[in-house]
């Protein structure tokens, strides 16, 4: 069992608050304007008087209703503020100041938390950044879509029983869904096919938004329910589709519905990256296998899941295929991340590629460049990314996963002559000598091939270049018995060990004597990576306080990106080579010091290439440097 690094978190000095307030009066009556000032002069003195806070302001409406959100000038530039990344924390005295409808009031504290503000209601004592609160505001979701479920669907029945000359054929009601697309929508969905079954002949709807915020769908939809004669009545735009002479009307509306979705998304969008600048984002535990939320907040690991990340990565660094793991784990009867016992190639690849599981995190991998589409693409340079370090305890090490991803490099290789046999069969790791076997001569793997000779098996292992083409390309190649190679290879590694401290640290001292010359320049590499990172960050900060596109800034974020990962590479590949040089004993353990027969699983781990010049001619090179020459016998 390979021991697991803890990665501690690197310890942030706290940071002041950037603290705002809101405060909210009904009237314009003296008594109330005097109850505006005694509010907006107690949240100054009490952001100002905590030394982790800094006053932002007041932001107060007189005289407006809490009904509704929409002509309440001050909370609405209070929220622009906090889209603009102005504000961490908001002081309200009751939630019913903030909105006296239970929807909008939920839909406000969702969208701050969205982009990493926290909001604190006095009087029912309870902060949205807090366990407590998330219980209280999941408790006021569940109440509020029953509540508007409930209130609407009483409206629309009470309203169609008053109406003589109507008949109530149902409500159809969908709960939590977006209006963005009807695919998901199943209360639409049903109401759609009971008109094509002729058991509807008027539809109500409060208006285009709650129909659909697509524009296409929108139109297409009520033309195909004129076409069966029946009529949708929008009460809020005060259309009816039956009476309307034109589309006109219709099509307008539908286009500042769906303009509004779009808005809503880039304004979530912008919020949720401008958390991510901060650090703040919502961990996947439910697609993630190792992890459970802590008590602090953060990833706790999962002791029993954890062991099965362990074998996905040992298993693949041994030399296993993503098939043969995905046999090892169904055998042992493991969990996917979603409960099943059935696993696939492509989620243990994700799962060895994925930083997390070596306590990193990376924000944005993925975008949404359409949301009329809603597809997703894999963030290759479009947007910025942000990294974040040491985020939380990983399950393996950092060298662990730095190793497997090198060796999903390696496998996923071609070199020129074996490029077109690699399109027609995918990479077989059965065999640890697969790739690390190599020609000196024309550079091409080996492979492994079994001769029948007078009726004799014999498993020999010969270039590919000379297999495909023959002498013409590759002449001097010898064919390789594999019990030859085994031998030889044992005997590498019980040298290895018995010279370890002799032989082996001259070597290594000298390799690791012309990697320090070589990389004479990382200290410049360093430096070029903070002031390029911090060009990053100035001109991230400017396009964020853009409302439109910035293709004039997006092509310089995107090159300043590409810059960065190439130097942070550089770095690390630097980095992991000296730390590899520099500790050679980190090769064998005690058990492989021992060894007396080949093993398959041991060159997987501690072999990097053999390079086959002649049969006299055996290059046999360790991972960290060491170079071993070995006549086959």
């Amino acid at each position: 069992m390979p021991q697991v690094q803890v990665i501690q978190p690197i310890q942030q000095q706290p940071k002041r608050l950037r603290v705002a307030a809101y405060a909210r009066v009904s009237t314009k009556s003296n008594e109330q304007l005097h109850s505006m000032s005694v509010q907006t002069e107690y949240y100054e003195d009490l952001i100002q008087k905590n030394p982790n806070w800094e006053f932002v302001g007041v932001y107060a409406d007189e005289g407006i209703s809490g009904t509704s959100i929409k002509h309440r000038a001050e909370l609405n530039r209070l929220m622009e503020d906090c889209r603009a990344g102005m504000i961490d924390r908001i002081l309200v005295k009751s939630a019913s100041r903030m909105a006296r409808n239970t929807v909008d009031l939920l839909t406000l504290v969702r969208e701050l938390k969205s982009i990493g503000v926290t909001v604190q209601f006095e009087k029912e004592q309870f902060d949205t950044d807090s366990a407590t609160g998330e219980m209280m505001l999941s408790m006021m979701c569940a109440i509020a879509q029953e509540e508007s479920l409930s209130i609407q669907k009483l409206y629309y029945t009470e309203k169609i029983n008053s109406t003589p000359e109507w008949e109530v054929a149902g409500i159809y009601a969908d709960d939590g869904i977006s209006g963005v697309h009807t695919k998901k929508r199943d209360g639409f969905n049903q109401m759609i096919q009971d008109c094509k079954k002729h058991k509807i002949n008027l539809i109500l709807t409060k208006s285009i938004s709650r129909f659909a915020r697509n524009t296409l769908d929108s139109i297409q939809y009520v033309r195909m329910l004129k076409q069966m004669g029946i009529a949708v009545v929008f009460e809020k735009e005060n259309i009816n589709t039956a009476t309307m002479n034109s589309e006109m009307i219709l099509t307008v509306l539908s286009a500042f519905a769906q303009a509004e979705s779009e808005s809503i998304s880039q304004n979530v969008a912008r919020g949720k990256r401008m958390g991510y600048k901060h650090g703040k984002f919502a961990f996947p535990y439910g697609r993630i296998i190792g992890y459970r939320k802590g008590a602090d907040g953060k990833p706790e690991i999962i002791p029993e899941q954890a062991e099965i990340i362990r074998l996905i990565f040992n298993s693949y660094l041994q030399g296993d295929s993503l098939q043969s793991i995905k046999a090892k784990l169904e055998t042992a009867g493991a969990l996917t991340a979603r409960g099943n016992t059935e696993w696939s190639a492509q989620s243990i690849q994700r799962i060895l590629q994925n930083e997390k599981y070596c306590g990193d995190v990376l924000l944005q991998k993925t975008f949404t460049e359409d949301v009329l589409t809603g597809v997703h693409k894999k963030n290759t340079g479009q947007l910025p990314q942000y990294y974040i370090e040491n985020y939380h305890e990983g399950i393996v090490s950092k060298q662990m996963f730095r190793e497997v991803q090198t060796e999903i490099a390696r496998r996923n290789s071609k070199s020129a002559a074996n490029q077109r046999k690699r399109r027609r069969g995918r990479y077989n790791s059965k065999y640890a000598l697969t790739e690390r076997l190599v020609c000196g001569d024309c550079g091409s793997p080996y492979k492994r091939v079994t001769w029948n000779i007078h009726g004799r098996k014999q498993i020999v292992w010969r270039c590919v270049n000379r297999i495909e083409y023959g002498t013409k390309f590759c002449g001097n190649s010898p064919s390789i018995p594999e019990e030859e190679l085994h031998r030889a290879i044992l005997k590498a590694v019980q040298d290895l060990a018995a010279n370890f401290t002799d032989e082996v640290a001259t070597q290594i001292n000298g390799i690791l004597h012309d990697i320090q010359t070589g990389e004479s320049t990382m200290p410049n590499l360093q430096e070029q990576l903070e002031q390029t990172q911090q060009e990053f960050d100035r001109l991230l900060e400017m396009s964020l306080d853009f409302d439109e596109d910035t293709p004039f800034l997006d092509d310089k974020l995107k090159n300043l990106n590409s810059k960065i990962k190439h130097l942070k590479k550089v770095i690390a590949d630097s980095a992991a080579r000296q730390e590899k040089v520099s500790q050679p004993e980190m090769l064998l353990s005690a058990k492989d010091l021992q060894i007396q027969e080949y093993d398959d699983a041991l060159t997987a781990r501690i072999i990097e290439k053999i390079t086959v010049g002649s049969r006299n001619d055996i290059s046999i090179r360790f991972i960290g440097g060491y170079e071993k020459a070995m006549p086959l016998e």
